[in-house]
């Protein structure tokens, strides 16, 4: 009599696994392991499973990224350019952001996830003085949105640079002294398909 109810119940269960399935559940988020770690990282190929050979599509941004976030999609302009994007979404924040041209393949990544660090072991809140001792020769003033803070190429690396944010009260056009960048903190990892 007790089994009769199981009977019942297994169609069911199977159906909401199958359909689960279908919506792009990673069945490793079901993992206690993976609740509390990231398992991406940021290094010289790309970030997680995405390198500059994933095509810019839902499905493979999902994959490459293990399922940890909830993906948007958009359209923007850069330098006259269309542009394509999936941001990873964590509740309303923006975790991270996959761009290239649109129907193309992975060209740039942006992380501000605090859980994903660089090969090297740089997170978001890496103060600048413990990877650089000056900016010359490494860094610049960031483009776009972050044209208010500066990018530097992270060390040893051809393809992944630091956007730092801090506070500078000098003119816009010109870069913030060594002194005044030794408190900026790391607020975003790039990996950009071209080289630096």
């Amino acid at each position: 009599m007790t089994i009769r109810p199981l009977w019942l119940a297994l169609p069911l269960m199977l159906t909401g696994c199958s359909t689960m399935a279908n919506a792009h559940m990673s069945w490793s988020s079901l993992n206690p392991i993976n609740w509390f770690s990231s398992s991406l990282e940021v290094t010289d190929e790309g970030v997680g499973k995405i390198t500059a050979n994933t095509p810019l599509t839902e499905t493979a941004v999902n994959d490459g990224l293990d399922g940890n976030y909830h993906l948007r999609s958009g359209m923007s302009m850069n330098e006259g350019k269309m542009r394509s994007f999936y941001q990873g979404m964590d509740d309303k924040t923006v975790k991270i952001t996959v761009a290239g041209e649109p129907k193309g393949k992975v060209d740039r990544i942006e992380v501000s996830d605090p859980n994903v660090a660089s090969q090297w072991g740089v997170k978001i809140g890496t103060p600048f003085n413990t990877l650089y001792t000056k900016a010359f020769d490494a860094c610049q003033k960031a483009q776009g949105d972050d044209a208010q803070n500066i990018e530097c190429k992270a060390p040893g690396s051809q393809h992944v640079s630091y956007i730092f944010t801090g506070v500078w009260d000098g003119p816009d056009q010109l870069m913030p002294s060594d002194d005044a960048l030794k408190s900026w903190k790391v607020s975003k990892i790039v990996w950009h398909a071209k080289a630096n």
